[in-house]
């Protein structure tokens, strides 16, 4: 940090060695958006361009290199310059124009003698027969028939050009023989000689074409064993990859298959694993190895984190730091996150053996265009949308997937610290979007009035209810409740918009948790969620945004930023950064992972202020103990992708069970012949269900005007098991849970529903 206002003016922006090809100078380099452009010392030699912080890294420290051989070099406006090769782009500025021109030159000129260099060293076998496929060769050749095409037009252009250069001669020297004044006679001279120097230039053009087909000609078979290696290398590469990830997958399911096992091995210090993750991370970057940088959140300074050494962390915990969090440093051991979050004795098991699979996806042809061209625009909620499009879960399944890794609210709960509660409660807000990585698939919408109820009671000490109460706007009701000393409920309206390339889903509503014990009220809300390439291309799908997520009894913070991908960046995808407050402002812990696969956290010993930023701003140098991992992704099931991507809970989200609901989404049909494969079906039955809803508004609409016709009070629809309420809290008007449902399930006494399937 210190070196990147360093260097002298006198020092020339760029300057050629004596006696070599090699160029130097300071030139402005981007390297994210945090840091903005920062000022490194470039060096231009056989064809590379190394970078480096000062001068004196030379010596022992390259920052980055590109080869300009397969370089592409590119000029943006006056100062700035774009190198890219393969996947590295460096995005250059310098001082001037003049400086700007003086390297693009020195550029130009390595590239070639580089190209010119590689050409020499390089098998010059070209006569043998390439081992090719047909299709390459015909490629080769088509291309080669192209330039031949080409290079008859040109020569065509060449004879009129010649012909017609011919013609003005002759013009010109009639013209100079007539007795004109002497100017004007040298003035026709100079004429007839510009028209010689247009013809013998047209020539070496001609001529510079044939040389180039000769050489493509000469080279061909070069190129094409080079394209086959090349894409044997890719094909070798992407079947290792597979292999990898399999395997990967398989010592993941064997360990989670044998939690005896682990429970009686005693666990490992992570200290190098953990290192080693965070070198790896760190190779996305080629500067600032021994450093990793974190996104400002909005209204607070840019911060830096540095991992505090062994003998920084021993003496630091003798003695007291700001920044330091409730607790001695020492307390933070490997074999426990967070040593006040006291296990209460084994987990629980579950009792009832669930569901592994469901049929698997069919594969149906569909006309995406012809459907979405007209729905441009328009609410999703309101598009009349065939099955094809949906998953066979609907959107109140969906919100209940939120308790997947509920684990991590109970280990919060037993928490001393509320700090360390925080960081959990913000790791499970994370974690709600794991499931959203491969799931492209639309949720069925859910009727007014249908309910959903998750009974995990006897399994994991917690029940789950939701109801949709209300349409236009979509909006669901959610609660959940913990004999583990937890109690979460939200509303959630769903906001969508389609915008043709891609589709944009705003939750809307606040999330409220609360920890039973020391009466902790936590609250936050969602970020959006954005579906790409809805028309060409393969669907994926992005979070961004920022959560803030407040303890409204003690006052602390968790800011959690959602940084958006963007193909420019080069941040780890999916990346999430976060900082834990206490009620004064003061940072205790940094949060960092991905939301589609982990969320660690690091304890801050000590905070200082560094240096100013690309912007001006000041920045906080956070030095952390090593990150501690809070949660991890649970791998798919295996045929996860012919199972719509399911999790082993979704999984069990639609198996049918006795003593629900009548209004369940478990008993909705459509869904249910959708998941059995029999889309058709599911079509015309989701048609018939979207049609009585529509009839059962109409009568609720004529009622209404009847009702003020006669100068009655009409009710209108109100849920079974929610009622309005105004938390005192967020000062929102909400439906919140008013109790009933579970008696009702005890009894068996369902009186009290309406038919709606």
């Amino acid at each position: 940090m210190s070196d990147q206002g360093k260097g002298s003016a006198s020092t020339p922006a760029g300057a050629l060695a004596p006696g070599s090809d090699t160029y130097k100078g300071w030139l402005f380099k981007w390297t994210n958006y945090l840091k903005g452009y920062q000022r490194r010392w470039f060096v231009l030699s056989n064809g590379l361009l190394s970078y480096y912080r000062t001068q004196a890294e030379m010596a022992h420290t390259c920052r980055g290199t590109i080869n300009l051989a397969t370089a592409h070099i590119d000029t943006e406006d006056a100062c700035n310059i774009v190198l890219s090769s393969g996947g590295r782009t460096y995005h250059l500025k310098a001082s001037t124009e003049v400086e700007r021109q003086r390297w693009v030159t020195a550029l130009e000129l390595a590239k070639a003698k580089a190209i010119r260099m590689m050409n020499d060293q390089s098998d010059d076998s070209g006569d043998e027969e390439p081992t090719t496929q047909s299709d390459r060769s015909e490629g080769i050749q088509g291309t080669l028939k192209t330039l031949i095409s080409k290079l008859d037009d040109l020569g065509t252009c060449n004879d009129l050009i010649a012909k017609h250069g011919a013609a003005l001669q002759r013009s010109l020297s009639e013209l100079e023989a007539l007795r004109v004044p002497v100017e004007g006679g040298e003035k026709v001279k100079g004429v007839n000689e510009r028209a010689t120097l247009f013809r013998i230039t047209s020539n070496a053009m001609i001529n510079a074409c044939r040389d180039f087909l000769d050489l493509a000609e000469t080279h061909s078979r070069r190129w094409q064993r080079a394209l086959q290696y090349e894409r044997e290398q890719r094909i070798h590469l992407e079947e290792t990859i597979e292999q990898l990830a399999k395997q990967h997958n398989s010592l993941e399911r064997a360990w989670r298959e044998a939690p005896t096992l682990s429970a009686n091995t005693p666990s490992a210090p992570t200290t190098e694993k953990v290192g080693s993750e965070r070198l790896q991370k760190g190779e996305a970057s080629d500067e600032d190895e021994d450093t990793e940088y974190f996104d400002a959140m909005e209204d607070s300074p840019a911060f830096i984190t540095v991992t505090a050494t062994e003998n920084t962390q021993h003496r630091h915990s003798q003695s007291n730091l700001s920044g330091a969090s409730g607790g001695q440093t020492n307390d933070w051991n490997q074999e426990n996150v967070y040593p006040s979050c006291n296990d209460s004795g084994k987990e629980m098991q579950p009792l009832r053996r669930r569901r592994s699979h469901i049929p698997d996806k069919p594969n149906y042809s569909l006309n995406l265009w012809s459907i979405m061209k007209n729905c441009i625009g328009k609410e999703l909620s309101k598009i009349p949308m065939p099955v094809n499009f949906n998953e066979p879960l609907s959107m109140l399944q969906r919100l209940t997937e939120d308790l997947e890794y509920h684990e991590l609210l109970d280990k919060a709960a037993r928490c001393e610290s509320s700090l360390e509660q925080l960081c959990l409660v913000a790791a499970f807000s994370v974690s709600s979007y794991s499931t959203t990585v491969h799931r492209t698939a639309k949720p069925f919408n859910p009727l007014l009035g249908e309910t959903y109820e998750l009974d995990r009671l006897e399994d994991f000490g917690y029940r789950s209810l939701c109801e949709q109460v209300s349409h236009h706007p979509p909006a669901a009701s959610h609660h959940v409740i913990s004999q583990r000393g937890w109690t979460l409920w939200q509303e959630i309206t769903i906001a969508s918009k389609f915008r043709g390339k891609y589709l944009s889903i705003m939750p809307l509503g606040a999330i409220h948790l609360q920890f039973h014990s020391s009466g902790n009220h936590y609250v936050w809300r969602k970020v959006t969620s954005t579906v790409h390439n809805i028309i060409v291309g393969k669907l994926w799908i992005d979070q961004s945004g920022d959560i803030e997520i407040v303890n409204h009894r003690t006052k602390e913070t968790c800011q959690l930023k959602f940084s958006p991908y963007s193909y420019f960046s080069r941040e780890v995808p999916r990346k999430v950064t976060g900082v834990v407050s206490d009620s004064g402002g003061q940072a205790h812990y940094i949060l960092s992972g991905t939301w589609d696969d982990k969320i660690e956290s690091s304890k801050i010993v000590q905070s200082s202020k560094g240096g100013s930023g690309s912007e001006g701003k000041q920045k906080t140098v956070y030095q952390t103990l090593s990150p501690k991992l809070l949660w991890k992704k649970y791998p798919l099931p295996d045929n996860a992708e012919n199972m719509y991507f399911f999790s082993a809970l979704a999984l069990t989200l639609n198996e049918p069970e006795d003593g629900v609901g009548l209004t369940d989404s478990r008993l909705r049909p459509d869904q249910r012949l959708m998941e059995a494969g029999k889309w058709d079906e599911a079509n015309s039955e989701k048609q018939r269900l979207e049609e009585k809803q529509r009839a059962v508004r109409r009568r609720r609409e004529a009622e209404a005007t009847d009702a003020l016709d006669d100068g009655r009070e009409y009710e209108g629809f109100q849920p079974q098991w929610f009622h309005k309420r105004t938390n005192a809290i967020t000062g929102e008007t909400n439906f919140v849970y008013k109790g009933g449902y579970w008696e009702a399930k005890d009894s068996q006494d369902w009186s009290m529903c309406t038919e709606i399937f």
